[in-house]
């Protein structure tokens, strides 16, 4: 919200480096004790580092060949920097820095691999939880005119009490005047500490309003739901965050007060999420059994499951779509196994891989690639995804915008249902 990212696995755990350095240039204290420091952790047990011990609480790394390689090499560019480089004197050294440490992460070749700078870490931690500091409306970037488009503004939300609307153009944020900054920034700019205040610069139908807002600690809205013809529920869920369970047992709550006989479950798009709250949603409504099982490089596996005390007996279909992945493969593969309901659309991402996230004592963190998930008949389904068993692919209606042939296809299979009860 005020703008909007793959698979986040909620942190377990910490890794605690500490750094030291003398050298009087802030960019080799990176270089070389940072350089050192990732070696340590990242190449540690493939043969390259020698060893790593700990004496008194500070990590002692043993220098390795590879080690003096990176440093002799990283002091050459340097020195090609330092005589040639035209922009010498803009050089930013922190961006250099974080540069050597998610350069070398990402030549493990793994897309799901990420180094994270503190402010990246942070705005990666907001998201997986889903609740942040702002004013409750979505953005998107005017073509045209470069500013800021209002999407959405939520109910009972600072920026429906401010009075802003769907469709005001933001040109000005404060004392920041939109011009061609990306997205995230505008809505950096927007978001801030709870309590204080945002004013907000628009063009309505060729007026100039200020619009002045107070910042408060929302959710994001990962669920939508209602009710459609025959009784069929419908919920949408857009992503997997701490949030999203709450949201989604609302949903059904609701729907099962309002009469519900069948229920449609929306993944489509759906980038995946934390792996508890994916399977907390999965034990409302699947029978006593595994979830998904979850196996390390070392073979280590750790099994979710469901005590089949709130089992969904009710016709239902799960749509998904090329770009469902990830935690929503491990919803829709589990519903596939079980036969609770029809998976309708797309063949699934294939992303059937977990992440963790690691931070740093410096604020910087890491996300890493550790092990691979199977669904409760033992099915892998990294690279393959999850085959629906009603396959359509979507059709755009150029008379009609709001046509979704796919979820009339997904009503339609849990109609027939209904019908065969």
């Amino acid at each position: 919200m005020e703008g909007k990212f793959e698979n986040k696995i909620e942190n377990k755990a910490a890794e605690k480096m500490e750094d030291s350095a003398n050298d009087n240039r802030k960019f080799w204290k990176g270089v070389l004790c940072g350089v050192i420091a990732v070696l340590a952790v990242l190449i540690a047990g493939t043969g390259i580092c020698y060893g790593v011990s700990v004496v008194k609480g500070e990590t002692m790394v043993a220098e390795s060949k590879q080690e003096k390689k990176v440093q002799q090499k990283l002091k050459q560019i340097q020195k090609v920097i330092d005589k040639y480089y035209l922009y010498e004197d803009e050089v930013d050294e922190d961006a250099l820095e974080d540069g050597i440490y998610s350069g070398y992460v990402a030549g493990l070749g793994d897309q799901y691999t990420v180094y994270y700078t503190a402010e990246e870490r942070k705005k990666l931690m907001e998201s997986v939880s889903g609740k942040y500091s702002g004013i409750g409306a979505s953005l998107m970037k005017d073509t045209e005119t470069g500013g800021a488009v209002v999407a959405k503004v939520y109910e009972g939300t600072p920026a429906e009490e401010a009075g802003v609307k769907e469709g005001d153009i933001i040109y000005k944020v404060d004392g920041n005047t939109i011009s061609d900054e990306e997205l995230d920034e505008i809505v950096s700019w927007i978001r801030g500490e709870e309590g204080t205040k945002v004013t907000l610069y628009v063009n309505r139908d060729g007026e100039q309003l200020e619009l002045t807002a107070t910042r408060k600690s929302l959710e994001m809205p990962t669920v939508s739901y209602e009710m459609k013809d025959n009784r069929i529920g419908y919920i949408a869920v857009s992503e997997f965050d701490d949030v999203t369970l709450n949201q989604f047992k609302t949903a059904l709550d609701a729907l099962d007060e309002q009469g519900m006989q069948g229920l449609v479950i929306d993944l489509r798009s759906n980038p995946g999420g934390n792996v508890d709250t994916v399977t907390d949603m999965l034990k409302l409504l699947l029978p006593k059994g595994t979830i998904v099982s979850v196996k390390d490089k070392n073979g280590n596996e750790e099994t979710y499951t469901s005590d089949g005390s709130h089992e969904f007996t009710k016709p239902m279909a799960v749509l998904v779509n090329q770009y469902s992945a990830s935690a929503s493969e491990i919803f829709s593969g589990a519903v596939q196994d079980y036969g609770i309901g029809k998976i309708v659309g797309t063949t699934t991402y294939g992303k059937g891989v977990v992440q963790q996230i690691i931070p740093f004592s410096d604020g910087t963190a890491m996300k890493v690639t550790l092990a691979e998930y199977f669904t409760p008949n033992g099915r892998c389904i990294n690279k393959k995804g999850v085959t629906p068993d009603v396959e359509v692919g979507y059709e755009p209606n150029e008379q009609d915008a709001a046509a979704d042939n796919q979820l009339d296809k997904a009503l339609e299979v849990v109609q027939e249902q209904l019908k065969s009860l």
